[in-house]
């Protein structure tokens, strides 16, 4: 049996025993890379293992017995099979030889540090994707070594692993799991490196390069220096050197983070010479694999080469009709609202410039605010230097239609006035000129989602979140149901003045007829199709923004959690009062009967009860004609669901606030961003309970959080359990329509079969 391969002895044959990243590594080693040391504990010790501890039976036993759609009973068959794992001992024989090729890894040192990463395998079954799936363990030494091998084993068990093989009919016993245990390089300076641009697929090596530990830069927590080399003559064409506060350093079994002084955080990371020689190292590594690599490194007392990996964003990013497309690319951003737009470049420095955007243009900003969405919408496209996909550039751009970029960093400074260009909103490309090809190739793409406006009925409602009024008429033409969340935070900024502010300064009628005015335009757009308004959700920190906030507003440490949503509409009620007024104005002088309102944030039955007081004593009471739903986004309503549920019509599950709450994580920390996943069990849990409980009282339940925006498992899950609607951004519209009707066919079909 071959129960531990060092990277030196892996051959092309072994991926069944070391899996694909073992695999890999030892690749690397036989072509003399740079690679820290170190050896693959293999699948059959695992196979062994779990046989000589007589648990396979039992492992295969509660597999069997569950519903992966019962986000429960995964989670516990994962919790179960863990357990089995982690609790049984190795026998003494077997400790005695992984403990040998510890101490060889270790040689003549004191004491090392490992990494112990997971490795899966899948005899017979090359097309299987695994990445992600299971645990990595930074900073293990020789006392927790044994319990990282088992706790790497028990990974192969989580729940989303199980769900994910079930899913493509994998045999559980037949995957393995490899464990790579390899000696930690602490770094000096560590990074990524690209072979290829991983948007455009350009043929330039991309470095990426911060002080410390690789965790820093991989994981967002600093801006690293960047730089550009031509493998053609290796002239380095390009040098970004960031300004870096802090670095990441190792102490024992944990990291911490150590304050970097001016001339540290300012100083180029890696000498040129070092960056010269790791291109050609990265370059030799895309040779040996005949394609584009993602290539973590590390320098200590030389280059090492940590992981790689082949690029998988070109290929994604680059569709069929753009890699049949040439044209000279002058700007790159994100990709933030999809479709093609050609026009002449106005550059736009403040909102009252907005009289020189003509209809067709290409509007260029530093960013947008709420008071440059008329212009937005006359352009043809819009690229911005700053933000990212929730930035107001990109949420009204998704609106609107219009083909946007942000995160540019210099569109303002490269482009120029009066030029034409053609964006690319869907790559994140800028292009000189207009590229005809480009433009028609888009152009018979809306032909084809016009016809497939009225093809496609479901039984499931596809509603629409909605920010901006200019939007509502050119996203209620589309094959939409109504509106499923319609905010309205965008409107109150435009007013220009903190609600506060207008009660102070007597301008309470104003405020309210604007409120009036952004409400009318969406509802008589819909109409007669439902739109659910949300009442203000402002955060503090984006009160204070507003004219005159800081007057008003408290500083909070965490606003996500603090003064917001339906306790702060009972607390500041003269305001609320405003906004009621607004509705009426709406229902009533404009009698526009398919407006209603929806409550966010509600923490407890005792302030939705308040709520619905001031609301009646604002002439708004449930009925018929008008239905009252609230948000649930805070775990106090997935537990009380059905004592919330006597006071409203409908709920909408708030899946961004649900998950932070309920996985204690802010999705904005980027140092957090693993974490943050809307499928992950806790979360599924929450979510089945809520539609259950809808559904059992008949009320409507829907979801207007990014995830069936995003996921199209999420939707199907949804659909499986009973929701009544989906409401997802403006450019998801037509493709959770399509997937909607596939997933309520399948389940007629299946019911036929069962009669």
């Amino acid at each position: 049996m071959k129960e531990v391969l060092w990277f030196e002895e892996i051959g092309e044959d072994d991926i069944n025993l070391v899996g694909g990243k073992g695999l890999n590594l030892g690749l690397m080693v036989s072509q003399d890379f740079p690679i820290p040391p170190g050896y693959v504990i293999t699948a059959e010790t695992y196979f062994n293992f779990i046989k000589d501890q007589d648990i396979d039976a039992k492992i295969k036993n509660i597999l069997n017995r569950i519903d992966i759609e019962n986000t429960d009973a995964l989670q516990q068959a994962s919790n179960d099979i863990g357990k089995l794992i982690l609790e049984r001992n190795f026998n003494e024989d077997l400790k005695e030889r992984l403990y040998k090729q510890f101490d060889k890894l270790k040689g003549d040192s004191d004491k090392i540090f490992v990494a112990v990463r997971s490795s899966a395998t899948a005899e017979d079954l090359p097309e299987a994707s695994f990445a992600g799936q299971q645990d990595t363990y930074l900073g293990v030494d020789r006392s927790n070594y044994i319990e990282a091998i088992k706790k790497c084993w028990a990974s192969l068990f989580t729940a989303r692993a199980i769900y994910y093989r079930e899913n493509n009919n994998f045999d559980h016993m037949k995957v393995g799991i490899a464990v790579i245990v390899q000696k930690l390089v602490e770094s000096k300076i560590s990074g990524v490196a690209f072979t290829r641009h991983p948007s455009s697929g350009d043929n330039e090596v991309i470095i990426e390069a911060g002080l410390g530990l690789g965790e820093a830069v991989v994981s967002g927590s600093i801006t690293p220096d960047s730089y550009e080399i031509d493998p053609d003559d290796w002239r380095i064409k390009n040098k970004e050197v960031s300004n870096q506060s802090i670095k990441i350093v190792r102490e024992k079994n944990t990291t911490k983070e150590i304050e970097l002084n001016e001339d540290e955080a300012n100083e180029q990371k890696l000498h040129d010479k070092e960056i010269v020689k790791l291109a050609k190292i990265c370059k030799d590594i895309e040779a040996y694999y005949d394609e584009p690599q993602d290539i973590e490194w590390a320098y200590s007392d030389k280059l090492y080469i940590v992981q790689s990996r082949p690029i998988t964003t070109i290929k994604k990013k680059k569709s069929r009709e753009s890699e049949e497309f040439s044209g000279e690319i002058i700007l790159r951003g994100l990709a933030a609202s999809p479709g093609v737009g050609s026009g002449e470049v106005k550059i736009i420095k403040e909102a009252s410039e907005l009289s020189k955007i003509e209809k067709g243009n290409i509007l260029v900003t530093s960013m947008t605010t709420p008071d440059m969405v008329p212009g937005m919408k006359r352009s043809a496209a819009i690229i911005t230097d700053e933000g990212g996909m929730t930035s107001h550039a990109a949420i009204v751009s998704r609106e609107l239609g219009v083909p946007c970029i942000v995160g540019s960093s210099e569109a303002t400074k490269t482009l120029e006035n009066g030029e034409v260009v053609t964006v690319d909103g869907k790559q994140g490309l800028v292009y000189r000129g207009r590229q005809e090809d480009l433009i028609e190739k888009e152009e018979e793409k809306e032909k084809k989602v016009q016809k497939e406006k009225v093809a496609i009925i479901t039984g499931t409602n596809v509603y629409v979140n909605l920010s901006s009024p200019e939007a509502a008429s050119t996203v209620a033409s589309r094959n939409v149901d109504g509106v499923g969340l319609f905010r309205a935070e965008f409107i109150a900024a435009q007013i220009g003045m903190h609600p506060d502010k207008a009660v102070e300064q007597g301008r309470k009628g104003e405020w309210i007829d604007k409120m009036a005015e952004g409400m009318k335009e969406v509802a008589s757009a819909f109409d007669p199709r439902p739109v659910i308004y949300r009442t203000l959700d402002f955060k503090t920190n984006e009160y204070r923004a507003l004219p005159g906030g800081k007057k008003y507003e408290p500083k909070e440490n965490n606003p996500m959690i603090g003064y917001r949503g339906c306790f702060r509409n009972l607390d500041d009620r003269e305001v609320f009062e405003m906004e009621l007024k607004a509705i009426q104005k709406v229902r009533n002088d404009y009698n526009l009967k398919n407006f209603h309102v929806m409550i966010p944030f509600v923490r407890t039955t005792w302030e939705l009860e308040q709520i619905i007081e001031i609301m009646h004593e604002n002439g708004l009471k449930r009925k018929n004609d008008f239905k009252l739903w609230i948000m649930a986004e805070v775990p106090s309503t997935v537990l009380l669901i059905n004592e919330f549920l006597e006071f409203v019509d409908g709920v909408s599950i708030g899946s961004n606030d649900l998950t932070q709450l309920i996985l204690g994580v802010d999705r904005d920390n980027e140092n957090l961003s693993m974490l943050f996943d809307e499928r992950d069990p806790a979360v599924l849990k929450a979510i089945e309970m809520i539609i259950k409980a809808c559904r059992e009282k008949g009320k409507t339940v829907s979801i207007c959080g990014q995830a069936p925006s995003v996921y199209e498992e999420i939707v199907i899950f949804l659909i499986k359990h009973g929701v009544t609607s989906v409401s997802v951004n403006p450019d998801a519209i037509e493709s959770t329509r399509r997937l909607v009707a596939r997933v309520e066919q399948k389940m007629l079909l299946n019911k036929v079969r069962d009669l």
